[in-house]
């Protein structure tokens, strides 16, 4: 089989004016539409969605598109790694394959998919890719989680919505490795944007909204300081600190039960010096809780 049979051009990489078409489908959610449009041949061209994120699903434009499972896995680590030498994807989804097998099943796999109802993975050479017209939403949380989080972010854009940041898991029940990696990796990635649209959030006095991001950070991972920390944050730009108190101690016996250990005294010298001792001290109660016996 030529592999230019299953393509007649490579995917492309993301411009500016793709990244903010692919933002804007990220906000939309689970409600975006897959639309029709044009090459830059001007030819119409259908735009199909590659769903990674809380299930797999292809949606084309007149709805979902079924995918057998080998199929999936192979679309779904293009999906991932956009373009990729056949010798490794062959290896990566048959591991325990010979070599020569691992090489029949993805040709195989690859026949399968130009029974669609129009291409979805391209080949250039001895590297797959997916089309052009193929969208992914990892790509687009990408993209939105980088550009919050990155040292290049003009402070004078809007945020994101936070339904941009927030999702279902990486392909859920899918146990393959390098799955586990890219699962571990976007959650890293969404915890500190949801960190950082916090903190903007609360700079702009959007206070409601940014204990919402910090809230829903704290949900994903109870034991991360940095986002207990955004919480409090918040609760203290409204001068609310009681509820800052209230939600840094509830932290404090979380964490004592669960791991034997104290917050850092970063997160105590956020609160403001008490009336009485010149020390900062977060505590409601007038005693220092006692501390675990780590001694054994």
């Amino acid at each position: 089989m030529a592999w230019n049979e299953l393509t007649a051009e490579p995917r492309r990489h993301h411009t500016e004016t793709q990244d903010e078409t692919s933002e804007a489908e990220t906000a939309q959610g689970a409600g975006t539409q897959v639309t029709t449009g044009k090459g830059a041949t001007g030819r119409e061209r259908t735009l199909a969605r590659l769903r990674l994120l809380g299930a797999f699903r292809l949606e084309g434009a007149n709805g979902d598109i079924p995918v057998p499972a080998n199929e999936q896995r192979l679309l779904a680590y293009l999906g991932l790694h956009n373009r990729a030498l056949r010798s490794v994807v062959a290896g990566t989804l048959w591991p325990d394959a010979t070599e020569e097998r691992a090489h029949g099943s993805l040709r195989t796999t690859l026949w399968r998919l130009r029974r669609l109802p129009h291409p979805v993975i391209g080949g250039d050479g001895d590297t797959l890719h997916l089309m052009e017209g193929v969208t992914v939403d990892v790509d687009d949380f990408t993209r939105t989680a980088r550009r919050l989080t990155g040292a290049m972010h003009d402070q004078g854009d809007a945020p994101p919505p936070l339904a941009a940041l927030v999702g279902g898991e990486l392909l859920p029940g899918w146990d393959e490795e390098w799955i586990s990696f890219e699962r571990e990796r976007l959650r890293q990635l969404r915890l500190h944007a949801l960190e950082s649209l916090s903190a903007r959030l609360t700079r702009l006095g959007r206070y409601a909204l940014a204990l919402e991001a910090a809230l829903t950070c704290v949900s994903i991972e109870p034991l991360r300081e940095s986002a207990q920390c955004a919480v409090v944050a918040v609760h203290l730009a409204e001068n609310n600190v009681v509820e800052a108190i209230r939600h840094y101690e509830a932290f404090r016996r979380l964490l004592r039960e669960e791991l034997g250990l104290e917050p850092s005294a970063r997160f105590a010298a956020m609160f403001p010096y008490r009336a009485k001792g010149g020390t900062r001290a977060p505590s409601l109660t007038a005693s220092t809780p006692e501390r675990h016996d780590r001694s054994g």
